[in-house]
């Protein structure tokens, strides 16, 4: 069967995590990482501990024989603080950041490798409803795409991902946003990161993870 044009894949997802994981190794330094992550109360580090732990969960509901249908895969969420994010995956900090990072390129290339695996008529939970593999792989691509804009905010970098990523992502996730502006602008105004023209920035926002 030909896949649309607008089709995610597990490439789109590998190369969105590919440019998220070069941007970040531009960091200023190690002291930087413990700054806030944009607007988040979240420090750089515990954003792209978050950003490995949803990778990694998106693949582990794709994981089992029969995927779960009515919740996620029992794993222990816990924070390290209070008020951060709670989470199944946790860098070892004295691997400092190459360490960190290692372990995002290593979450990312679990959903890579799943999302390539599982048949397309394969079916998981997630809160928004049960999705496919393109789903899934389009949800990493959001987390990937916007996390990674936060914690460029708290490190001082640039980051505009490509253009035919954020479009992807829109027709799979977000098929009510506009289709005639900037595709990364409207992708941050859909997550609630941004305005567009006319167009006031979302206070709550979810995507239609259930397969078209």
């Amino acid at each position: 069967m030909k896949r649309s044009a607008d089709a995610v894949t597990a490439d789109d997802l590998q190369t969105s995590v590919r440019l998220a994981v070069a941007t970040m190794r531009q960091a200023p330094s190690e002291r930087a990482w413990d700054t806030k992550a944009g607007a988040l109360e979240w420090t750089c580090w515990e954003t792209v501990e978050h950003l490995s732990d949803d990778l990694f969960a998106y693949a582990a509901q794709l994981g089992p024989q029969t995927p779960p249908m009515d919740g996620e895969v029992p794993f222990v969420w816990e924070s390290r603080r209070p008020g951060g994010p709670a989470n199944v995956i946790h860098a070892d900090r004295k691997s400092g950041p190459a360490g960190l990072l290692q372990v995002l390129d290593a979450c990312g290339g679990l959903l890579v490798a799943m999302v390539r695996s599982t048949p397309p008529d394969v079916r998981a939970h997630h809160v928004f409803g049960a999705s496919d593999p393109e789903g899934f792989a389009a949800m990493g691509m959001v987390e990937t795409l916007v996390h990674t804009r936060d914690v460029a905010d708290g490190l001082n970098l640039v980051w505009e991902p490509p253009a035919e990523l954020c479009s992807r992502v829109l027709a799979r996730l977000f098929p009510d946003a506009p289709r005639d502006t900037d595709p990364w602008q409207t992708l941050l105004w859909a997550t609630g990161r941004a305005e567009l023209p006319g167009r006031p920035r979302l206070t709550s926002w979810r995507w239609q993870g259930t397969p078209r």
